[in-house]
């Protein structure tokens, strides 16, 4: 039987509806729903003939559908997941899941009440680096884990966050959510515990003294994404509303006792994620999270600098967007659309990653102070890592 899939939003991550588009592997894209005609063009263009482009998403929930893509934009995310999972749809929602811990709880609730799948698209579960740092902690390389570190340098930021909506905090909140919600989840992930208090600073260090703006809501990032600008001074045509941070530092304290740290900055000259995960074993850290990344382990001691790791883990490997992740990504949502049954992926991290990302710019805009995350509602985690199952008698 065939899975037939409605994609709302065709946007930046419009390849999604690609992976999920394989008839003869028994899953169709029968319709897109865009409210631009030029991106309803593309998705006729890259999907083929057979895919009804609709306007919105009242038109998308007519369709006979077995599963559907929520791609737009941040601020979207929860109207549309609300209004899917009502109508019973297994609902795939592209991180983050909400840009508010409010809006991510409301969306939790739904998918409980509804008894509709709800899946988050948080890819880099699936990405080879990612993997080897998570498959080495499971198996006691390190001991036990007491201190997760991410710098994440974007050569990109200029471009992919600061000439469109991604600029605007009343559409992601901030970059430290937007951007961090996938480090945010990893760390999570690697430290096997969520944040329970954070505590910040950033800034607008750079592209808020760039004067020249325009509004680029006619185009899209390919259209003026350029390797060579450079340095980030002399990006041009910025979004006209520009009030999120390009430079930010968060430190984290999680239920299980781990203290993380995450930095994130939008003007570097690379563009790669760091990753260091310290136990009381040893030591790992990644360089370069692409498919010609190493992750590097240290487990003996030396009182200076060795730069030849104890121990190079291997990667696996994959095509497709992000070192194979996304094609994994869509593949176990499609899944568990039909079947059910566990997932890499989790809708309770997803909230976690964004009440510690909102806990995050909260403080580094209240001048570092530190902030409490609220509690999950305990029925919900109970109900979520059932499987989406309520429990008999409920």
């Amino acid at each position: 039987m065939t899975t037939r899939i409605g994609v709302l939003g065709f946007g930046l991550r419009s390849s999604l509806a690609a992976y999920a588009h394989q008839p003869d592997a028994g899953s169709r894209v029968v319709a897109v729903a865009d409210p631009d005609p030029a991106r309803r063009r593309a998705a006729g263009e890259q999907l083929g003939d057979g895919v009804a482009l609709l306007p919105d998403l009242d038109t998308l929930l007519e369709q006979d559908l077995d599963a559907v893509l929520v791609l737009t934009p941040d601020h979207r995310h929860e109207e549309h997941a609300l209004r899917t999972l009502e109508r019973g749809v297994p609902t795939f929602v592209e991180k983050p899941l909400a840009i508010t811990t409010d809006g991510a709880d409301r969306i939790l609730e739904q998918a409980r009440r509804t008894g509709t799948r709800l899946y988050v698209g948080h890819n880099m579960r699936h990405m080879p680096v990612v993997r080897a740092l998570r498959d080495a902690v499971l198996v006691g390389r390190v001991g036990e884990v007491k201190a997760v570190w991410c710098r994440h340098f974007v050569s990109t930021g200029g471009d992919y966050y600061f000439k469109d909506w991604h600029a605007d905090r009343t559409r992601t909140t901030g970059l430290l959510l937007q951007k961090g919600a996938h480090d945010l989840d990893v760390i999570h992930w690697l430290a096997g515990g969520y944040t329970t208090r954070a505590q910040a600073m950033g800034t607008l260090a750079v592209y808020g003294g760039i004067a020249d703006r325009r509004d680029n809501a006619d185009r899209q990032m390919p259209d003026w994404y350029s390797v060579d600008t450079w340095p980030p001074t002399s990006q041009r045509e910025l979004a006209p509303v520009l009030d999120v941070e390009d430079l930010s530092m968060a430190n984290l304290a999680l239920d299980n006792g781990v203290l993380a740290s995450y930095q994130q900055c939008h003007f570097t000259p690379d563009y790669w994620r760091s990753y260091t995960v310290i136990g009381t074993e040893g030591r790992l850290e990644n360089f370069g999270d692409g498919p010609d990344a190493t992750v590097a382990l240290w487990d003996r001691r030396s009182d200076t600098y060795r730069a030849e790791p104890d121990a190079v883990l291997p990667l696996r490997s994959g095509a497709g967007g992000h070192g194979g992740a996304d094609p994994l990504l869509v593949a176990e949502f499609l899944r568990f659309a039909r079947d059910g049954g566990p997932t890499d992926t989790s809708p309770v991290a997803a909230r976690q990653a964004v009440a510690a990302g909102v806990a995050g710019t909260t403080s580094l805009r209240s001048g570092g102070a530190v902030v409490d995350v609220p509690a999950l509602d305990p029925g919900l985690t109970a109900y979520f890592a059932a499987g989406q199952v309520a429990p008999t008698g409920a």
